[in-house]
């Protein structure tokens, strides 16, 4: 959790082009996450089909057969078709957890996206000064590093399923980098309105009121 009050202090000139280092390796780490888990998804999709072909082969061969044959059946074939089964069961549930963690990440995407374009805007904005675009520069950056650590979170639970970590393990840590990228995101969607409502603040006729509003696009 950061700061998100606005407070003017004194600070140098900066550049208000700028852009935060850490803006790139967040988006670099994203990015990898996602594809990480996009390869991850496509080849358990890939064993599912097998092993339902597979398990679907077995059962058609059970079904052909008379009671007293079926009573009469290898254990290996019986031993085959139950691994089977649980195989299918543990990749459906892998895959289950891959899909959860790549909703995560796809908002640690939003958060991004939602600082590039508030930062990019006030950046722009007049009414703000350098020393107070400094500080929101610092704001931001701590949202970032702190979103990076959770997407550390996310790189732990990929690791995880190569691990005897259990399954409650796994969805503890699961669910506490959801709650975290969820409270980085509202953090960050809370200092643009603080922001936002402050450059209104500031406009002196209605037609600068109407000018901050179409220059961040609300109604």
């Amino acid at each position: 959790m950061v700061c998100l009050l606005l407070i003017s202090t004194p600070a140098r000139p900066v550049e208000r082009a700028a852009v935060l280092p850490i803006l790139e390796i967040v988006k670099a780490v994203t990015k990898k996450v996602i594809k990480a888990i996009d390869l991850r998804i496509q080849k358990l999709q890939n064993k599912t089909i097998w092993l339902q072909n597979a398990q679907k082969q077995v059962e058609n061969v059970l079904s052909k057969l008379k009671l007293n044959e079926i009573s009469d059946w290898t254990k290996k074939q019986k031993d085959l078709y139950k691994d089977y089964y649980e195989e299918l069961t543990k990749v459906k549930s892998i895959i289950t957890y891959y899909q959860r963690i790549k909703e995560i990440t796809k908002k640690q995407t939003r958060l991004v996206q939602e600082y590039e374009k508030a930062w990019n805007l006030f950046k722009k904005d007049t009414r703000f000064k350098d020393s107070e675009i400094q500080y929101m520069e610092r704001v931001y950056s701590g949202i970032l590093e702190e979103s990076l650590k959770n997407i550390d979170q996310i790189f732990l639970i990929l690791d995880s399923f190569s691990t005897q970590m259990s399954d409650l393990k796994r969805l503890e840590i699961i669910n506490k980098a959801a709650d975290q990228i969820d409270a980085n995101y509202d953090d960050l969607k809370m200092f643009n309105q603080q922001n936002v409502m402050l450059s209104l603040q500031r406009a002196k006729t209605e037609a600068e009121v109407n000018q901050v509003k179409q220059f961040y696009g609300i109604p």
